[in-house]
């Protein structure tokens, strides 16, 4: 289990940074008005430049990829029930990212700027996990079905 976690979250660092990457293209394309924006306007002057802002923006979403996919190993624990992973997974990854969100100042520093964050945040989740869920629920269905077709033709 540990060299499944470690692996996991070493592949996770490059996915993280590709997605980090991927979401400022998307941000600037709908509200960069023709012009790429690599990071928050904010994190530039706390970190003297804007390289020195991107580089930290990049090292978080690494760490960020590491956490999700890290943690992704807690739902092949079979013993444990669908609530219980579902909130262990759900606690472990909000302790990465609302940290990393703070620092990278995805959020508005203030209380109010935390709450949306974090609202936005579980309903994200809420909306991946269902989807999920449902997906889950299709395979086993259709497992099912295979596996009454062959005992039929088998008793057949």
């Amino acid at each position: 289990m540990k060299k499944k976690i470690v692996t996991r979250g070493l592949l996770g660092v490059p996915l993280g940074i590709t997605m980090g990457y991927l979401i400022t293209i998307l941000i600037s394309l709908g509200w960069g008005k023709g012009y790429y924006a690599p990071c928050v306007p904010q994190l530039i002057p706390i970190m003297g430049n804007e390289i020195n802002a991107v580089i930290l923006q990049t090292v978080l979403c690494g760490i960020l990829g590491a956490g999700f996919a890290a943690s992704s190993v807690i739902w092949e624990i079979d013993h444990w029930g669908i609530v219980k992973q579902t909130g262990i997974y759900f606690a472990i990854i909000s302790i990465i990212m609302l940290p990393i969100a703070y620092f990278a100042y995805w959020m508005e520093h203030s209380i109010v700027g935390f709450l949306m964050y974090f609202g936005i945040f579980v309903l994200i989740f809420v909306v991946v996990w269902v989807i999920q869920f449902g997906i889950g629920r299709y395979n086993v269905r259709k497992m099912n079905e295979k596996l009454l077709q062959t005992r039929d033709k088998s008793n057949g």
